[in-house]
């Protein structure tokens, strides 16, 4: 081995930092799904995950970054954007989809979490990446030279409704209520 090489930092695919982090947002998921909610800390996430508390620490300074960070995580790519060259359909594939990903409890346990704890970055880290995929079917449509409403406008009269219902009264919308949404939207 030569000098150069034993001077070389070592690539560590996924590396320790990949492991806890995985070990920890797991952990975040399983106690919101066993219901512990209300005893949330970083300490009670690090014996979960099996790292020390000041591990976690390191990494999020607070409970509130850390519940942002794993509804990013969960959240970021996790529908698929469908293109199907008509926006009306488009929209109607993707709000089902949304829907049915509010109605499951783990989901809407990680929603609550990280709204209550983070505030309005919690709740950006639970919509940011659906505000992406309504601006790429919007700007698809726009390509193709229809008319589009904005992504605010979108995200109000389909998302807004979705998340109350979901988030604050316990009622996520079934399939058939969110695809009037997207006919309200489009009628306007």
């Amino acid at each position: 081995m030569t000098a150069e090489q034993v001077d070389a930092p070592r690539a560590r695919p996924g590396g320790r930092s990949a492991r806890v982090r995985a070990a920890v947002h797991r952990a975040v998921i399983e106690l919101l799904a066993e219901g512990h909610d209300g005893a949330l800390s970083v300490p009670v996430v690090a014996t979960r995950a099996g790292v020390h508390a000041t591990t976690v620490y390191r990494r999020w300074p607070t409970l509130a970054e850390l519940l942002a960070d794993v509804a990013s995580s969960r959240f970021s790519g996790d529908i698929v954007v469908p293109d199907s060259g008509d926006l009306h359909d488009d929209l109607e594939r993707w709000v089902t989809d949304v829907a049915t990903d509010l109605a499951d409890p783990d989901v809407l346990a990680l929603t609550r979490a990280a709204i209550g704890a983070a505030g309005p970055e919690g709740g950006d880290a639970c919509v940011a990446d659906r505000h992406l995929q309504l601006t790429a079917m919007l700007t698809r449509e726009a390509e193709r030279g229809g008319t589009v409403p904005t992504t605010e406008q979108a995200a109000d009269a389909l998302l807004g409704p979705l998340y109350y219902r979901a988030v604050f009264i316990g009622r996520p919308g079934d399939t058939g209520w969110a695809r009037g949404l997207v006919s309200r939207l489009l009628a306007d």
